[in-house]
């Protein structure tokens, strides 16, 4: 078992060489750094929290170009998420998040209900302000205007705008990413955004769609 240590310089590195040359002849060069100062830590960091947290997994660095006119091949950074959240490792440093995101219709058609209700949206509405006011990023993306059949001006309207419902936190890389303190600023994250994600487990639950 190996334990997290956190990330070393060469996984920042490794990264801002990709983005300064993002093809196979770099990737195939510097495949071992990508290994042991990128993917390995985070394995290793999935692996030490998946007792709080649920298992994990690394997402796959390759970019799926079919249907897109930036046809460079790999990701610039590194994602992997676990049952309560979402880490991304890039060259501008460490990210942390959690929520919902990119809710499905059905998901819409609970969460906008939810948000309307006078208890469950002040509910909602309690929460996303204290996330706010320790520094998070709350919400994402959403409509530019209200949702069919809701008013304009809804007192709740921004909340009933969004169709992301997400908490973000990131940093800049720093001495401590090279420490296993990293794993306590990523769980600080889902620790204090665990009201957010209670409430839209409970209120608004997977999506039942097929996948498409």
């Amino acid at each position: 078992m190996i334990t997290f240590r956190g990330w070393p310089v060469e996984a920042i590195e490794f990264f801002e060489g990709l983005e300064a040359d993002n093809s196979k002849t770099y990737w195939q060069a510097n495949k071992q750094v990508y290994e042991q100062a990128v993917r390995g830590p985070m394995e290793a960091l999935l692996q030490d929290l998946a007792p709080e947290f649920g298992p994990g997994k690394v997402y796959r660095p390759y970019r799926d170009v079919r249907f897109s006119a930036d046809k460079t091949p790999y990701k610039t950074m590194m994602g992997a998420s676990n049952e309560r959240g979402y880490v991304q490792l890039s060259a501008n440093g460490l990210a942390a998040a959690t929520g919902y995101w990119h809710m499905a219709r059905d998901q819409l058609a609970r969460y906008r209900p939810a948000v309307d209700d006078d208890k469950t949206g002040a509910q909602l509405e309690k929460i996303t302000a204290a996330l706010r006011k320790a520094k998070y990023t709350v919400g994402g993306a959403g409509l530019k205007t209200a949702p069919r059949g809701y008013a304009k001006d809804h007192p709740r309207i921004e909340l009933l705008r969004f169709t992301d419902m997400t908490v973000w936190q990131e940093w800049p890389p720093a001495a401590w990413l090279g420490t296993a303190k990293a794993a306590d600023r990523i769980t600080k994250v889902w620790r204090d955004a665990a009201p957010l994600t209670d409430w839209l487990d409970t209120h608004v639950g997977p999506s039942t769609e097929p996948q498409r």
